[in-house]
C-alpha cells in the first residue's frame, strides 16, 4: 500500500511535488512590484551619487547642514563610505518598506485575485504553501539589500576610489576589514528586519487587502520608532520591536559596542518567531476555499 492510499490521496500525488521553490521564484519574478522594487535598489546609490555630483557643482557656503553635511563629505571619500552613506539613509525607511512589500503582498495578493483557494485546491498543503511564500518572500528580500549594498559600492568605489571606511563618530577601519564590517552590518539589518518580514506576513494572512498587510506593517513598524523616542516610557521601551534597530552602528566603534546587538539579534528573533507562529496558525485553520 502507498502512502499516497494510506493519506486517502489519489494516486501518484506527492504533496512535496506540488508547489516547487523553484515555481515560486519565477512567479514572483515575473510580477511588476518584484521588478521594480528590485529596480530601485539599483537606482537609489545612483541618484544619491547624482546628488552628491549636483551638490558639489553648487554653491559650499551652506555651513548650517551640520551633522547631515559631515556624513554627506564623509560618503564622498571612498566607496565604502558611499555604502556606509546609503545604508544610513535607508535602513529607516525605505528596505522596511521593501521588506514589508515583499513579504506582505505574497499571500495577500493571492487571496485578492481568488488564485489561493485554486492553489490549495490543486492540492497544495496549506504548510507546505506557507513555507515557500515564506521563504520566497525573504529571499527576494535579500537580494533587494543585497543589491542595494552592491551597488553603492561598486557606483561608490569607481566614482570615489577605494578609502578606509570611517566611522561617523570617528575612527578609520582599513583594508579588508572594511569589507568584513559592511557585511556584519547588512547581516545585523537582516536580522532585525526580520520584524517587520514576520509581522508583514502575519497580516498578510489576515487580510485580503495585499496594501492593508503592507501598509499595516510599515505604520506599526513607524509608530514603535515613534513610541521609542519618547523617554518617559522608560525601560519599557526596550520591549520595541525598533528599540535596537540602530544597534549596528556599535559595529563602527573601536573596540566594537556588541551588547545592544546581541539583545537586538534576541528581541527581533523572539518577534519574528511569535509572528511566524502566529501566520502558520491561523493560516491552518483559516477558511480559504469556500
Amino acid at each position: 500500500m502507498t502512502s499516497t492510499e494510506i493519506v486517502g490521496g489519489a494516486t501518484g500525488y506527492r504533496p512535496g511535488a506540488t508547489l516547487s521553490l523553484w515555481t515560486e521564484i519565477r512567479r514572483q519574478a515575473s510580477r511588476r512590484r518584484t521588478q521594480l522594487a528590485l529596480g530601485f535598489m539599483v537606482l537609489l546609490p545612483l541618484i544619491i551619487l547624482t546628488a552628491f555630483q549636483l551638490d558639489n557643482g553648487g554653491d559650499d557656503n551652506d555651513g548650517g547642514r551640520g551633522e547631515f553635511s559631515r556624513l554627506s563629505d564623509l560618503a564622498t571619500s571612498g566607496g565604502a563610505n558611499f555604502t556606509l552613506f546609503t545604508l544610513l539613509v535607508s535602513a529607516g525607511f525605505l528596505l522596511v518598506v521593501v521588506v514589508a512589500l515583499f513579504c506582505g503582498d505574497t499571500v495577500a495578493s493571492e487571496a485578492s485575485w481568488g488564485s489561493l483557494r485554486y492553489l490549495l485546491a490543486m492540492p497544495v498543503p496549506r504548510a507546505r504553501l506557507l513555507g515557500i511564500k515564506v521563504t520566497v518572500a525573504l529571499l527576494y528580500s535579500l537580494l533587494a539589500i543585497l543589491m542595494l549594498v552592491g551597488t553603492a559600492l561598486l557606483a561608490g568605489t569607481l566614482r570615489y576610489g577605494w578609502a578606509p571606511l570611517t566611522a561617523p563618530i570617528g575612527g578609520e577601519i582599513s583594508g579588508g576589514a572594511s569589507i568584513v564590517r559592511l557585511l556584519e552590518i547588512v547581516g545585523y539589518l537582516c536580522v532585525s528586519l526580520l520584524v517587520v518580514a514576520s509581522l508583514a506576513f502575519l497580516l498578510s494572512v489576515l487580510t485580503d487587502a495585499p496594501l492593508g498587510a503592507v501598509g499595516g506593517a510599515v505604520l506599526l513598524q513607524i509608530l514603535s520608532s515613534i513610541l521609542d523616542q519618547i523617554t518617559a516610557l522608560g525601560n519599557l521601551r526596550n520591549v520595541l520591536p525598533t528599540h535596537y534597530s540602530d544597534a549596528w552602528l556599535g559595529l563602527l566603534s573601536t573596540p566594537m559596542q556588541t551588547d545592544d546587538l546581541v539583545k537586538g539579534c534576541i528581541a527581533a528573533l523572539a518577534y519574528a518567531t511569535v509572528f511566524f507562529s502566529l501566520a502558520w496558525w491561523r493560516f491552518l485553520r483559516k477558511d480559504v476555499v469556500s
